[in-house]
């Protein structure tokens, strides 16, 4: 009799909740699955297929204007002045630094030499015979131990450094020696950038700090929004006019007055969710005319945005995080995959696509990535992460040769004194 009993009230809970599609059960399924299907994907598991456009497509660039900026607070140093033919003339070494892979190292180019560091922190400068002029170390027994990276710049009579461990600090250019050393709350990750008496740099906590090239003292300092996780791509940071704008690790663009640190616009170009992924999210330097900025990241977007307002004047699909260069009236860029695109900086068309991968087999290209490249004249010199470089004639898209320079890791390219420089892991090679 009790199990009829028990049978029967089994059926009319059945009936009376778990069918009845008003009934709390139900409701609460519904709701699940309509929280699925507002879930997001930060990142997209198949990148977009890409195909070549006006592959033949002749440009006319013979009236090119070449210069010889190394670095300009716009990040704009358009095409340089370098006709070489990948010819090795000098080599720089150091001591091999531990995790080079993705870093963003450039040294100090001078007249007379040059300037890096080794993998105990050791600032080193170098004459133009590859000889030391002088070396020093300013870190501690255990700050040596946790080998950090730094990031230069100059004002020709002080070196400007920041470092991954928190240490920022002021060397004379021409001796080494000291001039002042401070500590952040946190390690550095972005380019530096010079405007009269101050300097400017963003650390892992998306805050962007002002300060004095004097002594160190912090003008002001500005806090974005912070991500959960750490990212390793660098923070980009430029000046124009009365403004530093600058990149954070979750897709913010900020515009400060360079004065007062006050946030005159500011322009976020991905979702919330990025928060939680900004460790896989990784955008390209910011790079001005002076009207407009442009930058791409790694998730099919390329931005050009206003400089005075931050409205967006165009976007396209360039999966991307290279810097771009600006030439006239073209913007020129490589993708993550290998293909050349060449784009109008004022509407934001495609001009040209270009496969610089197209003789490689299939199943290897899917492991070659490139790392960054330089315009010299005519011709994009291109690095690799398998240690090779191509050299592209941007007139036809016709590659003109390919260097194995190492085995592994390299450096993007950099042109200076119409020379070319490369850093691989132990030295930094020249070509003339």
């Amino acid at each position: 009799m009790n199990k009829i009993i028990l049978s029967i009230l089994v059926i009319l809970f059945f009936n009376n909740c778990s069918f009845n599609e008003n009934s709390k059960i139900w409701k609460n399924k519904d709701k699940n699955l309509a929280n699925q299907k507002n879930i997001k994907k930060i990142f997209n598991e198949n990148e977009k297929l890409v195909s070549e456009l006006n592959p033949q497509l002749k440009l006319d660039l013979s009236n090119i204007e070449t210069g010889n900026k190394a670095i300009n607070n716009q990040n704009n140093i358009g095409s340089q002045t370098y006709k070489g033919s990948l010819i090795k003339s000098a080599n720089y070494k150091f001591s091999t630094i531990d995790d080079i892979n993705g870093l963003n190292l450039k040294p100090v180019f001078l007249n007379d030499g040059l300037i890096f560091f080794n993998n105990k922190g050791s600032i080193i400068k170098y004459n133009n015979d590859q000889k030391i002029v002088w070396e020093k170390n300013y870190y501690s027994k255990s700050e040596k131990k946790l080998k950090p990276k730094l990031y230069f710049a100059n004002n020709n009579e002080n070196l400007i450094i920041i470092d991954n461990i928190s240490k920022y600090y002021s060397v004379n250019i021409n001796t080494g020696e000291l001039n002042w050393s401070k500590a952040n709350a946190y390690p550095f990750n972005s380019e530096i950038k010079l405007y009269k008496e101050k300097f400017f740099a963003v650390d892992y906590k998306n805050t962007l700090r002002c300060y004095n090239i004097s002594n160190g003292s912090e003008c002001w300092n500005l806090p974005t929004q912070d991500s959960f996780t750490l990212s390793n791509a660098q923070h980009s940071v430029i000046i124009i006019n009365n403004l530093v704008i600058f990149s954070n690790s979750i897709g913010e663009i900020t515009s400060v007055d360079i004065e007062t640190g006050l946030i005159i616009w500011q322009v976020s170009t991905q979702s919330v969710g990025i928060v939680n992924e900004a460790f896989k999210f990784k955008t390209s330097k910011l790079v001005s005319d002076g009207n407009s900025i442009f930058f791409s990241n790694n998730r099919n977007e390329f931005y050009s945005i206003d400089v005075n307002t931050g409205t967006t004047n165009w976007t396209n699909e360039i999966n991307s995080n290279l810097t771009p260069v600006i030439i006239d009236k073209l913007i020129f860029t490589v993708s993550n995959d290998g293909y050349l695109f060449i784009v109008e900086k004022d509407k934001g068309n495609i001009v040209r696509i270009n496969d610089l991968l197209i003789n490689h087999d299939i199943k290897k290209r899917k492991y070659i990535r490139p790392i960054g490249f330089a315009i010299g004249e005519k011709n994009l010199f291109l690095t690799f992460n398998n240690g090779k470089v191509i050299v592209v004639n941007l007139e036809q898209a016709n590659i003109l040769y390919i260097e194995k320079v190492s085995g592994d890791y390299l450096s993007e390219p950099f042109i200076f004194n119409e020379k070319l420089y490369i850093i691989k892991n132990g030295s930094i090679i020249v070509y003339s």
